[in-house]
């Protein structure tokens, strides 16, 4: 080996320990897998991310709940910013660095049950309602690109949910353990709600994932120790554990 490749393998070995140094920022927003329990961040996706962060060695790291749009704009624009659980969009996928897959999900439309004036019969009918989104959310996001005007905007699923209750929207976008959990956080009759059309075009996995200007080391690091909680079922019998 020359002196020249043995000092660039030295800098290479010296910019992935520093990369691994800095400390990492995992953000997320509050569901069924992520939430505060006595100013604790917990969960089901949370007892992953910290699992597969210490595997991996990148014991430097805070979790944080944030509204959405919060929790979004930091992964895009900062490096060693850990987001989850974030649907994997093809609009998305140059964006972000995506570690890996902890599920998949299925959106659906829903009304209060005795709102016989609301007929979804299609994705275009369901144009002519107000809809109760999460700020830049994939729901958000894919409703505006398919010429939704009616959209009504909140920073949390809560926010929306109690404007549907109050009848101030027509119509919410959750998946099924989303309106549970949010039916049961609100005392509210799950029975008294009707699913009237699956966004099957929303049917993607929910990730972690870094922003785009996180060095390769730490990126790697992460996607291994992930890959290997999974392969061993780990991630499965986690999430599936969970009945929202």
């Amino acid at each position: 080996m020359t002196i020249r490749s043995l000092l660039a393998t030295c800098l290479c070995s010296l910019a992935g320990a520093s990369a691994l140094a800095q400390p990492i920022q995992a953000v997320t927003e509050t569901t069924p897998y992520s939430y505060l329990r006595d100013g604790k961040v917990v969960g089901a996706a949370t007892e992953l991310v910290e699992l597969s962060l210490q595997r991996a060695g990148l014991t430097d790291h805070t979790v944080t709940i944030y509204p959405w749009a919060r929790a979004y704009d930091l992964a895009l624009k900062e490096p060693n910013v850990l987001i989850y659980l974030i649907a994997r969009t093809p609009a998305r996928e140059p964006q972000f660095r995506w570690v890996g897959e902890f599920m998949r999900v299925e959106y659906h439309l829903y009304k209060l049950r005795d709102r016989g004036d609301i007929v979804v019969r299609s994705l275009a009918d369901a144009r002519r309602y107000s809809i109760g989104a999460i700020r830049d959310d994939v729901r958000h996001q894919y409703l505006q690109a398919q010429g939704f005007s009616k959209l009504v905007l909140s920073a949390h699923n809560i926010d929306n949910f109690r404007k549907l209750l109050a009848r101030q929207i027509q119509l919410i976008p959750l998946p099924e353990g989303d309106a549970n959990a949010l039916c049961k956080e609100t005392g509210f009759d799950c029975r008294q709600l009707e699913r009237v059309h699956t966004l099957d075009e929303l049917s993607v996995g929910l990730y972690m994932a870094f922003g785009s200007a996180t060095p390769d080391a730490t990126f790697d690091r992460l996607r291994d120790s992930f890959a290997k909680i999974k392969a061993d079922g780990t991630v499965k019998r986690v999430m599936e554990a969970v009945k929202p």
